[in-house]
Parts: structure tokens; sequence; C-alpha cells
């Protein structure tokens, strides 16, 4: 933390600029489900019935995943393999304190009823940064971005199970971290999701095919495969839980591959901030915190602002 206090002004501008902007954002996404929402969490309708809601307004972007601000990420091992072997006066200024910040938004792409009532075809856009903003040495650069790009069918299916309302989800995502060779790392991935949701319970399994590239015979051939060996850690799926109580929101995602013991689990708590904000605390823990990091292990915890729900 020592790190902190010695900040110069124009870190600190940059900083709190950031945050104005996600603060902006996140006024945005809030005044945009307003509508739909209530003091007390478990008391607002499902977030497949906010997706109706939202849906008929062509123009407006929703959130996608969670929105989110963490002015403190710190990791028990930053992973700076990559960088020492080839910018090795960066990795000995990378600090295992940083900022963390994901921005994800959806806007609707088809007009009307497609398959079933209130479906349609989306495109996402995710960033999810590292931003080494406590490096004194390094002009606090942003270590790590993950671009995500994505097209999915989206619906709520008319018939309920358990009582419980059900949805799914198919698409086509690229996730890179548009890097120089050496650096670089990116997948492309087809999908399947299938979500469902009980009065405050929430819980969702997606299921992924690789779109396979080329073999590289140079790490820094700019064309082929960066990451051959992702789906040791990543695996073919992913699952999610979620809980809705009246002020905290509790989820838990996990993503690994059972032939070779790898992968990754974070869980999720939020709760009342100011005004429209919630806190959150974050931890992970195993491999693919990013892409970079996908075949390095850590834990990591992190405190900050979320501008959109969990849920």
């Amino acid at each position: 933390m020592s790190a902190f206090v010695g900040l110069s002004l124009k870190r600190l501008f940059r900083f709190w600029a950031g945050l104005a902007l996600f603060a902006v954002c996140g006024a945005a996404l809030a005044e945009a489900d307003e509508a739909t929402q209530s003091d007390d969490l478990a008391e607002q309708p499902p977030r497949l019935e906010q997706e109706r809601v939202a849906g008929d307004n062509p123009y407006l972007f929703t959130a996608h995943k969670p929105n989110y601000i963490l002015p403190i990420s710190y990791t028990s091992s930053i992973n700076d393999t990559e960088y020492r072997a080839l910018v090795p006066s960066l990795a000995d200024e990378l600090k295992q304190e940083e900022v963390e910040f994901q921005l994800s938004l959806k806007l609707r792409l088809s007009d009307g009823d497609l398959l079933f009532q209130r479906d349609g075809i989306y495109f996402g856009f995710t960033i999810a940064s590292f931003w080494q903003l406590y490096s004194q040495g390094i002009s606090a650069p942003f270590r790590e971005t993950n671009y995500t790009p994505e097209i999915f069918y989206l619906s709520p299916l008319p018939k309920k199970l358990w009582e419980g309302d059900v949805g799914v989800m198919f698409g086509m995502e690229h996730q890179s971290n548009g890097q120089i060779q050496g650096f670089s790392r990116s997948w492309n991935r087809l999908y399947a999701a299938g979500f469902y949701s009980k009065e405050r319970f929430v819980s969702g399994l997606k299921l992924w095919y690789r779109l396979p590239e080329k073999k590289k015979s140079s790490p820094l051939e700019p064309e082929g495969d960066d990451n051959p060996d992702i789906y040791r850690y990543f695996g073919y799926s992913e699952l999610f839980l979620g809980w809705r109580g009246s002020a905290q929101e509790y989820t838990f995602r996990m993503h690994g591959n059972p032939t070779t013991g790898k992968g990754g689990g974070e869980v999720a708590l939020s709760f009342p901030f100011f005004g429209r904000f919630r806190g959150v605390v974050k931890y992970f823990n195993g491999y693919g915190n990013s892409l970079i990091d996908y075949n390095h292990f850590q834990q990591r915890i992190g405190v900050g602002v979320l501008i959109s729900n969990l849920l």
C-alpha cells in the first residue's frame, strides 16, 4: 500500500477520471433499469424478465456481464514469466496490487419476436482490464486487457420448469488481448448456454467448442494459434450459481478440465454502497483469471464498486 501514498497527481487524475467514466456508465445503466428495479433485491423481477422490458427499446445498450471497478485487486502471484522473457525491465516493476475493471454491454439487433416471445439476436462487447496504477517506475501501464465481441441468440422459453423460468443462449465469440507477438493470446468459440431461475436462485451452464487454428512454426509468427493448450486450463464448460438476498447478491462461477485437474473458480458478494451503486468483493482461485494468465495459478481478491447487478 506504500505505493498508493506516493502516487503523482497525474496518476490520481487518471484514476479518478476513469472512476468518473464508470460512474457515468453506471448511472446510465441504472436509469435504463429503473422501471424494473426495487429497493429490495428479492422483489426485483428475474433477469430474463428485465431483458424483455429493455429489449423493447431498439436503441438501448444494457448490461451484459457484470460491470465494476476494483480500485484494489491483489494477486498472490503476479504473472511475470512472459514479461521477463521479452521485457525484463518491465517484469521487475510489476506490482501485485492492480486496478481491475470490466465494462460489458449488449445491443439487441433483431426487431420483434423470432421463434419465441421476447427472444432476440444481440451483439455484446466486454472489456476486462488489469491496470498497474501503483507501479511507480513504469508509468502505470495496462498490464492486460481482454476484448470479447460476440453475437448471440437469447430467448426465455415459454414453459416453466419446476415452477421456475428457463432461458437459452447460442452464440459465437472472439476473445483476445490485442497484444504483439509473444504476449498475444486469443481464441474463438461457439457456445450454447442454459439458464434457470426460481425466486432468489439463479443458475446457468455454458458449453463451448473452440474453433481450431493452424499450428505456429514459431511463437513469434503472426498467424496461427497463440495458446494451443488453453483447453487444458479452461476446459469446455462453465458453471454459474447465484443467490439474490434482500440486500446482498452472491455468485459462484467455475470452469475447468476434469482430465487435467486444472481450472478456476470465483465467488463474489455485492452489497449496498451509495446511491444507485453497490459495493462488491471478488475472490478468484486457479487458472484463467485473464488470457495472459490462462496457464498461471493465482489467488486474487478485489474490492470495489459494482455499476450493474451481479444477477
